[in-house]
């Protein structure tokens, strides 16, 4: 829960990992029913996919999320909120914030949704005041060395 604080609502899908031996029950399930896997059984490997400790695997469960969503309309709100998931995962959050407005704009309510666009926004501001910082680090450090440059040649 490295991103969590007291003041930043607690979703626990951001934080929650599946090891390899969970992601491996979901990964069977699914190879024994291909070719004709059912909605359920690809919705519940493209979760696991997405909470993968591995980029490759939130990426291929993020498309997988997609498939599905374009596939089964009746599967979209789920997949709205778990496509906003994985993209926050693998650190894309202007995908993440896209698709929780699209479920919040369906469930102005929704307080997971809520809670997920929340540390969406966070995560983002946290992200932008930290490349601030650096860049302003950066910027006194080139001053400081050119200062120094500027202030031999001109003593010479």
């Amino acid at each position: 829960m490295a991103d969590h604080d007291s003041n930043t609502p607690y979703v626990p899908d951001i934080d929650e990992v599946l090891t390899d031996a969970e992601l491996l029950v979901l990964q069977r399930q699914y190879e024994r029913e291909h070719p004709n896997v059912r909605v359920q059984t690809r919705f519940n490997y493209a979760w696991g996919l997405t909470k993968g400790n591995k980029k490759q695997q939130q990426q291929l469960g993020i498309q997988m999320m997609h498939d599905i969503y374009d596939e089964v309309p009746e599967r979209r709100r789920e997949c709205m909120y778990y496509l906003a998931l994985g993209y926050f995962r693998t650190g894309e959050y202007s995908n993440a914030r896209v698709h929780i407005e699209r479920l919040l704009a369906l469930e102005p309510n929704n307080s997971q949704a809520r809670d997920m666009r929340k540390r969406i926004e966070d995560k983002v501001t946290r992200d932008g005041i930290i490349g601030l910082a650096l860049a302003g680090g950066a910027v006194a450090v080139v001053g400081v060395v050119a200062a120094a440059i500027f202030g031999k040649k001109s003593s010479k």
